[in-house]
């Protein structure tokens, strides 16, 4: 038991150094491509990744055994992601620093807690309900830096796109958690979906993306860290655990290295509100996850 609980913890360790890079690569991938060229990059080679594991591990037959009515459900979840949740995701992060969609990102989880009262006929602790408000008081603080006489200093559509990804997010696993298939089959039939939706945009607007070594290592990375390995990964470790909960609130470390990345990588330079904000914003997630909603990844 102690050994498995060792492993979970390994897992989870490594998912969280992992994400950490994601905000670093998105910028650094953004630099030479066009927010829908390096998605389709992306998933592209996260589309070959999942083919790859799910034939590794003969798997296929769980694909050919899915019902009508789960296929049209993993249609629409293919639609929001990676298509759509990624389009807003990195469209946020082509005109917004690093260290003011990062943690914006993160509110997610707030998002799936207020959908699953809606539709799991969850309820919500009053710590929940604070945490809400103390994470929402991070966004204010990151947003306006503590200033109210100037809101436009950032890009108003990209705060917009970055809050809405949330929202897809959080309703792409709503639905998700409910499909009783491997992790794998459920990804890799959202990503078999998405990813030609994403070539179609690329098609008929910015044409499809140039790789070549200057960019390959952050498609690499964006298409198996992001979208693929971490994923596996972060589902394992909660399959060990008998402590999910304690396990979930390491990705609470992932936002905080980030920064430092963002920082000495990108060469942002990194205001203080958005380091208050980013721990009123994690200080918030902790103590609403008393209602136990953060128990799937949040990048």
């Amino acid at each position: 038991m102690r050994s498995n609980e060792s492993r979970a913890v390994t897992y989870a360790l490594v998912c969280v150094v992992l994400w950490s890079t994601v905000a670093t690569a998105f910028k650094l991938g953004l630099a030479s491509l066009q927010p829908a060229q390096l998605l389709f990059a992306g998933a592209l080679v996260s589309s070959l990744f999942y083919a790859i594991y799910i034939t590794l591990n003969r798997s296929w037959s769980e694909f050919r055994s899915i019902p009508l009515s789960h296929i049209k459900t993993l249609i629409l979840l293919g639609f929001m992601n990676p298509f759509l949740y990624y389009l807003l995701l990195f469209e946020a992060y082509d005109v917004l620093p690093a260290q003011i969609a990062q943690p914006l990102n993160y509110t997610w989880a707030i998002v799936y807690s207020l959908l699953a009262v809606v539709f799991l006929k969850q309820k919500i602790t009053r710590p929940g309900y604070t945490g809400m408000v103390i994470s929402y008081l991070g966004v204010l603080v990151l947003i306006t830096r503590g200033e109210f006489s100037d809101l436009a200093r950032f890009d108003s559509m990209g705060l917009l796109l970055a809050l809405a990804s949330t929202i897809l997010w959080a309703g792409f696993w709503l639905l998700a958690v409910k499909l009783p298939y491997t992790p794998a089959t459920k990804m890799g039939a959202c990503f078999f979906v998405g990813t030609p939706l994403i070539g179609l945009v690329c098609y008929f607007t910015t044409g499809f993306p140039l790789i070549d070594s200057s960019n390959f290592i952050y498609v690499a990375w964006v298409g198996i860290v992001e979208m693929g390995l971490t994923f596996l990964l972060w589902q394992r470790a909660l399959s060990l655990t008998q402590h999910s909960a304690r396990i979930s609130q390491l990705i609470f470390l992932s936002p905080v290295i980030s920064l430092f990345l963002i920082q000495n990588v990108l060469g942002e330079q990194i205001h203080p509100s958005s380091i208050i904000a980013l721990f009123l914003i994690i200080g918030g997630l902790l103590l609403s996850s008393r209602t136990g909603a953060q128990k799937h990844p949040a990048t």
